[in-house]
């Protein structure tokens, strides 16, 4: 009796493993008739649809929450215009980045990865996987099917530099912008308009030492007229804004690796950068520089703001943190950078304007041909126009040569909110050339954003440092040397402005930076930025 029931346990054991077994060889047959049927579906290099046959691709890209991507309006209408349909996996932002590694570490990547950004899909994670082979390379496809992309890459080479990896391969699209505000490093300083009006300012401080003096101003001649000595003449977050602009004013475009006459150097133990901490320690010690600068949140920064307490302050546009109305805001000038004793000439950091990471295909992919094609017709002008107000009927219509806003539904609070509900392209890098979109009438705050950014940054930003790739070595070094680089000089400099750490200790703190190898960390990047200068342009 023990014998048979050792053999029926055996013979169930088998039958099990045979079923598994069959089970897989099932769904790997589905798989593989799949990459077979798209593979062997011709594409059209040119109109659409960019195939006869309607082929399914799957897509991963991080999700805003607005809407589904399957609901979306958008990539319903280009998914007729294409015959190419998507199967999304579309994870929340703030948890893309661990999906996107699981993916890879499961090589369950999908076919194609759509609006990472750099911040998700590393440079270092771009040159790692397309030398695994788990990302394809991209150059041919282009030259190929892609011909409003490989127009942008002739047109600008500084793009094309930018996304060829070490080994000479491009594995991930950018997101390429154009206008006004593409340029902004961060967002402007801005100055409150009624507080000068207050005190009759009809000129901006050029100087460092006119600087002063406004905050002065700020401080004792009660601009706000409460009576009260609560005025905060310049705010910010851990300086996390208003650096890069106060740093231009002494020579520097960026804090930490920057590139000046093609020679490479690490600004934060510079005598510049010496000037810099010195200024703002001025500023700080007489209660110029809230005192608040280096603990307060974001909202608390905002909440002055609305509370008319602030004089300079940084946001993107300056109501987001005065609380008016736009036509309002436009009474707040932008900062003019600033010269000083040790600086001359203005100089502040110009966004390259390129976000790289947003579009990579995987070798997971049956049909990279039709999914280069997809993407391509994006990098043209009706193409982001399309992708970005979605198709006719739904946000605008035509009206002659005009788009007519039409209204938003009910249910939303903003135009905007409705818009994420039709279109990817909210809150995340898609793969994209964006630009003014023809037809729609520019408003009167577009036209002062325009004319401040045309007087007070365009005629004085410059690049700090270009989009290179490190190889896989030269990154392990420097990541190794960041970590506790990065954190040591940030600590130092809210203690130097402060007062914590007095600056006859600067000696010593540069000393103690050098000792992290900050000399092989600046080599290395010199060795990248001349691979870059001298790449194929």
């Amino acid at each position: 009796m023990r014998k048979i029931w050792k053999l029926f346990i055996a013979v169930t054991l088998l039958m099990s493993i045979l079923t598994a077994c069959a089970s897989t060889e099932k769904v790997d047959d589905v798989e593989n008739k799949k990459m077979e049927h798209a593979a062997s579906v011709d594409v059209n290099k040119e109109g659409f649809p960019i195939v006869d046959e309607e082929i399914e691709l799957t897509l991963m890209a991080p999700g805003a929450g607005m809407e589904e991507w399957s609901n979306m309006e958008t990539l319903i209408a280009y998914s007729d215009m294409t015959n190419v349909k998507f199967k999304y996996t579309t994870p929340p932002m703030n948890d893309f980045q661990t999906k996107l590694n699981l993916a890879f570490a499961s090589e369950d990547m999908g076919d194609i990865i759509y609006a990472a950004g750099s911040d998700d899909l590393t440079p270092a994670m771009e040159v790692d996987y397309g030398e695994q082979g788990l990302l394809i390379p991209l150059e041919e496809l282009i030259k190929e099917y892609a011909p409003h992309i490989q127009k942008m890459l002739e047109e600008n080479p500084d793009v094309k530099r930018s996304i060829t990896t070490v080994d000479g391969h491009i594995y991930s699209l950018p997101r390429v912008s154009v206008g006004s505000t593409s340029i902004w490093y961060k967002g402007p300083i801005w100055y409150n308009g009624k507080w000068l009006e207050a005190l009759d300012v009809k000129e901006l401080p050029e100087t460092t030492d006119e600087f002063y003096e406004l905050l002065v101003r700020f401080r004792d001649e009660d601009p706000n007229g409460n009576g009260e000595a609560d005025e905060i003449p310049m705010i910010d977050v851990n300086m996390d804004s208003t650096r890069h602009w106060m740093l231009g004013a002494f020579g520097m475009k960026e804090w930490g690796i920057e590139e000046q006459n093609g020679k490479v150097r690490y600004t934060p133990i510079t005598e510049e950068y010496k000037s810099y901490l010195t200024y703002m320690n001025k500023l700080y010690s007489e209660k110029l520089l809230d005192s608040e600068t280096f603990s307060q949140a974001d909202e608390q920064k905002k909440a002055k703001g609305q509370n008319n307490r602030v004089g300079a302050f940084p946001d993107y546009f300056s109501f987001f943190t005065t609380g008016e109305a736009e036509d309002e805001s436009m009474n707040n000038p932008m900062f003019q950078p600033l010269t000083s004793p040790v600086s001359e000439e203005p100089i502040i950091p110009r966004n390259p304007a390129i976000e790289r990471g947003t579009f990579s295909i995987t070798n997971k992919n049956p049909n990279p041909e039709a999914s280069i094609r997809w993407i391509d017709y994006f990098y043209s002008q009706e193409g982001y126009e399309f992708l970005n107000m979605g198709p006719e009927g739904e946000l605008w219509e035509w009206e002659g040569e005009k788009r007519k806003l039409l209204d938003v539904p009910q249910g939303y609070d903003s135009r905007e909110d409705f818009r994420a509900t039709i279109s990817p392209d909210y809150g995340i890098p898609t793969p994209t050339k964006s630009g003014p979109i023809r037809g729609l009438e520019e408003s009167d705050f577009d036209k002062f954003i325009a004319a401040e950014t045309k007087e007070k940054i365009e005629p004085y930003a410059e690049v700090p440092f270009p989009l290179v790739y490190l190889t896989t070595d030269e990154q392990k070094k420097v990541n190794t040397i960041e970590v506790d680089l990065k954190s040591y000089v940030q600590q130092m400099e809210a203690k130097f402005i402060t007062g914590v750490e007095p600056l006859s200790n600067w000696d010593n703190y540069v000393e103690t930076v050098q000792k992290m190898n900050t000399e092989e960390y600046v080599e290395i990047y010199q060795q990248a930025y001349d691979r870059w200068k001298e790449s194929d342009q």
